[in-house]
């Protein structure tokens, strides 16, 4: 049998197809009441007191740096091993990106060489929860205790907070699940995204959430962050069009990544399918980890006692194994109708970063997780057929290696 297996389609039904129609028949497709609905079934889920929903992850991010005063003359930590969209956005507000290495064999930083980057001038780290992963966070908020002497605040949000943030890029993780703490209540500030490779999709968008912060009002920081996502200006579009309220005042000159109505209606459905998307992607991970467990390979560990994934990346590293090996098993698997990915290329191996100075030959545990890293297909559109077909032909193509 000849199949043709995507690495991570949406998966999409009649259900969120109707909610769509249903909005452009409404005569209101841009921010209005379905964002607003989106936003507390997300704070529900996460069990958090609000959330807000912008139009990507990145746009979360780079808004909760803006929320929080960070810029020019500050520095953001953040992990060498990520895609762009974790640092960009610290070089978007003015602040200075530091980039940590990974520890030794493993996807998570360094929190050793996280606890000696800390300087006076670090406001932010900004962890990932690669592949649907819950990193440890338990060992960043010691850190940042340990470190608070060094704080100096600049503004009355970080006085409130008294120490480093620390802003979760968990835009593989929502779902996911530490100790019983659901992502988006563990860290101070965490960024969903919504794209449509991911688990949970809009099309495109993402969603903040964060925990109650003493001394600011919840309210506040959601009315500040919809400030800053709609032009500074103090009325949604939605909120001028009622009856004789069309006066506005803008606050500042800000930005514009809100959510559309048309993206939050396909977000109500996929959030009413969600834990039966969970739990199928985590059958699937079974069986992967069942078929492949003999072999010489190294896989994403998603579900222990302590955690709970949100099985957002399959992620396979090939034992003595090279880059040349691992991009000529991608190529082979793609001939058999198969495709594939690598999760990530770290930044200083990027055009980008090699102009800001950095070099990945300072982050060697980085470059040797991404070397012979491999992501199979994992969504919940395959069937246990083509799994076991994966499985069969990844298990060829490796012999051959």
């Amino acid at each position: 049998m000849c199949y043709n297996i995507k690495f991570s389609p949406p998966d999409i039904t009649e259900e969120e197809i109707k909610e769509v129609s249903d909005t452009l028949r409404s005569g209101w497709i841009t921010t209005g009441p379905k964002t607003a609905l989106l936003e507390d079934k997300v704070a529900e889920f996460c069990n958090t007191s609000k959330a807000i929903c912008l139009n990507s992850a990145t746009a979360c991010m780079e808004l909760t740096l803006r929320l929080l005063g960070i810029g020019e003359g500050d520095e953001v930590i953040t992990t060498a091993y990520t895609y762009t969209a974790t640092c960009s956005v610290i070089c978007h507000v003015g602040a200075k990106p530091i980039l940590i290495d990974t520890a030794l064999d493993s996807f998570e930083m360094d929190y050793e060489a996280l606890s000696k980057a800390i300087t006076e001038k670090t406001k932010a780290i900004i962890p990932v929860d690669l592949g649907g992963v819950i990193c440890n966070y338990e060992r960043i908020f010691n850190i940042v205790k340990e470190k608070s002497y060094l704080f100096c605040a600049k503004n009355e949000i970080q006085k409130c907070m008294g120490r480093i943030a620390v802003i979760a890029d968990s835009a593989h993780a929502f779902g996911a699940l530490y100790k019983g703490k659901s992502a988006g209540e563990i860290a101070d500030f965490t960024s969903f995204s919504f794209h449509a490779v991911k688990n949970f999709t809009t099309a495109e968008g993402g969603a903040i959430t964060w925990r109650t912060i003493k001394g600011i009002d919840d309210a506040d920081i959601y009315s500040n962050l919809k400030l800053l996502s709609l032009h500074g200006q103090n009325k949604s579009a939605f909120e001028k069009a009622q009856k004789g309220s069309w006066e506005y005042d803008i606050i500042s000159p800000a930005y514009k990544c809100n959510m559309t109505d048309i993206m939050a209606a396909i977000g109500l459905v996929q959030l009413k399918r969600y834990p039966g998307l969970l739990l199928r992607r985590k059958e699937i991970i079974e069986i992967y980890n069942e078929g492949l467990k003999d072999e010489n390979i190294e896989v994403l560990d998603h579900y222990n006692t302590d955690k709970r994934s949100s099985g957002h990346l399959y992620m396979v590293r090939l034992n003595g194994k090279d880059v040349l090996e691992r991009n000529r098993l991608i190529c082979e698997l793609s001939e058999k109708g198969i495709a594939t990915n690598v999760h990530f290329k770290p930044l200083p191996m990027l055009t980008a970063y090699k102009n800001l100075g950095f070099d990945i030959k300072s982050f060697p545990n980085a470059y040797n997780m991404y070397k012979n890293e491999i992501s199979l297909p994992l969504h919940t559109l395959l069937t246990n057929k083509e799994v076991e077909y994966v499985i069969k032909i990844f298990k060829e193509c490796l012999y051959k290696l």
